[in-house]
């Protein structure tokens, strides 16, 4: 079980790497679906790997980037939508 929880938390970390690579070589724009997308998906492939090795600072941490991440995901399709 913990070589899944590893390979999960590798699959989070990526989709963060991804998303900052992508904004700094500016890839994706900062209000775009996928540059959101990948931080939500990364925090949540993180927080699944946590719940094999519990670690409540970190969990806190993707908690909370995942909530931003939903509300950017949020207010870009309110915004798109009007």
């Amino acid at each position: 079980m913990e070589a899944f929880g590893n390979i999960v938390g590798l699959g989070g970390m990526a989709c963060f790497l991804l998303a900052y690579f992508m904004l700094q070589r500016e890839r994706w724009p900062s209000q775009s679906y996928r540059y959101f997308g990948a931080n939500l998906i990364g925090s949540i492939l993180l927080i699944i790997s946590l719940m094999i090795d519990w670690n409540l600072p970190a969990f806190l941490l993707e908690a909370a980037w995942g909530l931003i991440s939903m509300w950017g995901l949020l207010t870009l399709t309110k915004t798109r939508r009007k």
